[in-house]
């Protein structure tokens, strides 16, 4: 009996995610493709969950313009991921076209909940770009 109270134990913690002392899995964020519709700019996000799902990652994101100069600051809601999987989240920048954004800035996650969120989630993501825009963190 003690032999399966200690073994139930020992799936519940690793159920719970990464032992004490092991970093918590990486967050994949990619800026996949930027689009010009009717003037404005549509973005799209690629996501891979390396972790546990997470309800919210809220991500503080800054856009500059081709010179450097700070064009917007948006936050965007990128959750909910579900747990080793990957996903796409489509969001739209009023009032700006795509070419006038030269650099994108993952600023700092705003909020980051659910089950995978543990550790600093802002340093779990691995930023990268397939637009003409770097995505920089």
């Amino acid at each position: 009996m003690l032999h399966r109270v200690a073994a139930a134990l020992a799936l519940g913690v690793v159920a719970a995610g990464p032992a004490a002392g092991e970093p918590a899995p990486a967050i994949g964020l990619e800026l996949n493709r930027l689009e010009t519709v009717e003037g404005e700019c549509r973005a799209y996000l690629v996501l891979d969950n390396r972790g546990g799902a997470l309800e919210s990652l809220e991500l503080d994101i800054v856009l500059f313009d081709p010179d450097g100069v700070i064009a917007r600051r948006l936050a965007v809601e990128a959750g909910p991921l579900r747990a080793g999987r990957e996903a796409v989240k489509v969001f739209m920048i009023g009032g700006l076209a795509c070419d006038g954004i030269g650099r994108v800035l993952l600023n700092d996650v705003l909020s980051c909940t659910g089950e995978g969120a543990g550790g600093d989630c802002l340093a779990r993501i691995e930023a990268s770009s397939r637009a003409a825009a770097p995505l920089t963190n």
